[in-house]
């Protein structure tokens, strides 16, 4: 949440990159929900002042990044759908992972995620392949998730650097299991992507409700998940570090 402003901070909101930063806060906040966020929702979550957030909206309003609807509520406006399809086009990960994703769930397996890292602590859900289960956890493409918490964070970080025993033997596995850890109710088992450098990619998951993440199904699908990594870093020209 962005710290609530003092009077000056209010009165030049327009101007440097303070007023950029207050202004993707507004973005992300829009984004973060299916449903569009009113006025006060804004205000709460940001932790701006309605008067700033109103100004600052006439910009992205102008710019299409936000529309506002006849109720009064705001939703993402067309610019960001035109900057998703020129991420996809830019993005060639796509093409690699999806259809390994596509085969796991076919197979019978729990949803696959594909998730790389966004920030000091944070992971993206890039993208996402629903299971045939009646039952599923709830992910999504798009979802920014803890870094520190469940199977793909712990392999991104384990890959890119992060000191510990507990990294070492993940590093050393390539595998990593969770079982309550981001969410109480759900199971997730991971493995890592690489690129042609040695580095890490992604991370590339199955998740489902904690009560079907047994010790047999998770003896049954790591190596099937772990076989699923090694074929998108080959595909993508990866090498494993050594």
């Amino acid at each position: 949440m962005v710290e609530r402003q003092d009077a000056r901070g209010d009165a030049e909101a327009g101007s440097g990159v303070a007023a950029v930063d207050r202004a993707l806060a507004i973005v992300a906040v829009v984004a973060s929900e299916p449903e569009p966020r009113t006025l006060a929702q804004l205000a709460a979550a940001t932790g701006l002042y309605k008067s700033t957030i109103l100004r600052l909206l006439g910009s992205l309003e102008g710019a299409r990044y936000v529309v506002r609807l006849r109720d009064g509520r705001y939703a993402l406006g067309a610019t960001t759908f035109q900057l998703g399809l020129a991420y996809e086009r830019a993005n060639p990960l796509r093409q690699h992972v999806l259809p390994v994703m596509r085969d796991l769930v076919a197979a019978g397996s729990e949803s696959a995620s594909f998730h790389v890292r966004q920030g000091p602590a944070t992971r993206l859900c890039l993208f996402r392949q629903d299971s045939n289960h009646s039952t599923l956890d709830r992910v999504a493409a798009g979802d920014v998730l803890p870094l520190d918490e469940g199977a793909a964070g712990r392999i991104l970080l384990a890959f890119d650097g992060a000191p510990g025993e507990a990294f070492d033997e993940l590093r050393a596995q390539a595998f990593a299991v969770t079982i309550g850890e981001r969410d109480a109710n759900c199971g997730a088992m991971a493995a890592p992507v690489f690129g042609p450098d040695g580095g890490v990619r992604g991370a590339l998951s199955l998740s489902g409700p904690r009560e079907r993440f047994t010790p047999e199904l998770i003896a049954a699908y790591r190596p099937t998940l772990s076989q699923a990594a090694a074929d998108i870093t080959r595909s993508l020209g990866g090498r494993a570090p050594t």
